[in-house]
């Protein structure tokens, strides 16, 4: 197995599940949020990792597509797509966006009113790193007509949203018969603002002088999700609705450790729970 290595790095996050949350949080009559039939927006993109050395992203564009309120003005267009305004657009690589680190796409004024999707634009920019070797990345959809993300939400003037795109490295990239690679996107998109964050250090008995990353899950009945700790043992579950949870800290095989188990986790939204040093 490789290991990611990267001092920015807290932790290495896998999403297992496709879902989506969604929350605002009202300003409370401060002049902060957008008036005038807008409201705030910020998009994010973060990574759970795969096995390859860099997975870098073309981000050309961030459009939504919205009934506007009467009293927004907005210029969309024939389908109702609208281009957000100062987009962060560049190549990135998604294997630096790992435990907690994110990178803001957008942060603007958007119009108020229901907005039934989201899509990223992709430019032409986006290869695989594979044992130091560059491929390119296939994404023939996404240049198109961009990923498609659902929404299916109303946003109300004068309040912020904030919303975090997670890609899942391992499950979109495709390994073609000819040996090329595609990316089919499997993206987790949830709502910071209604979501809590689990971390925690796993802890390697002193006797084992190699490292050894583990799995770290949690799960109920509704929702699993899990990450992979970093070199140091850290680890951050991003983007957790509230709840009670099982969590397991499943090492790798190789290292004769076993399971950990811990029941009963509660997350907060808002909130971050933090687990300490689970000792294996």
């Amino acid at each position: 197995m490789r290991y990611l290595k990267n001092g920015a790095l807290k932790s290495l996050m896998l999403a297992t599940l496709i879902s989506l949350g969604f929350a605002s949080c009202s300003d409370d009559d401060s002049n902060n949020g957008a008036t005038d039939g807008k409201a705030m927006m910020t998009v994010r993109m973060t990574d759970a990792p795969g096995d390859y050395d860099a997975v870098n992203i073309d981000v050309q564009d961030v459009q939504i597509k919205v009934e506007a309120d009467a009293d927004a003005e907005v210029e969309t267009d024939a389908e109702g797509w609208v281009s957000l305004n100062d987009v962060q657009t560049g190549v990135y690589d998604l294997l630096e966006l790992t435990g907690g680190v994110s990178q803001l796409l957008v942060d603007s004024e958007v119009p108020a009113g229901f907005v039934s999707q989201m899509r990223l634009v992709l430019g032409t920019e986006n290869t695989v790193v594979v044992n130091g070797e560059t491929r390119p990345l296939n994404t023939p959809s996404a240049q198109q007509s961009g990923l498609k993300l659902q929404l299916n939400q109303q946003l109300e003037e004068g309040e912020n949203y904030a919303f975090l795109l997670d890609f899942d490295v391992e499950e979109s990239i495709v390994t073609q018969g000819n040996g090329g690679y595609s990316l089919k996107p499997v993206i987790r998109l949830t709502a910071e603002a209604n979501a809590g964050m689990v971390v925690g250090t796993v802890v390697i008995p002193a006797s084992i002088e190699t490292n050894v990353q583990s799995l770290v899950k949690i799960s109920n009945s509704s929702v699993t999700i899990s990450a992979y700790t970093n070199a140091d043992g850290d680890f951050a579950l991003n983007g957790v609705p509230a709840g009670q949870y099982n969590l397991q800290v499943i090492p790798e095989v190789s290292s004769g450790l076993s399971v950990f188990a811990l029941s009963d986790v509660q997350v907060k939204p808002n909130e971050t729970t933090d687990l300490g040093d689970l000792e294996l």
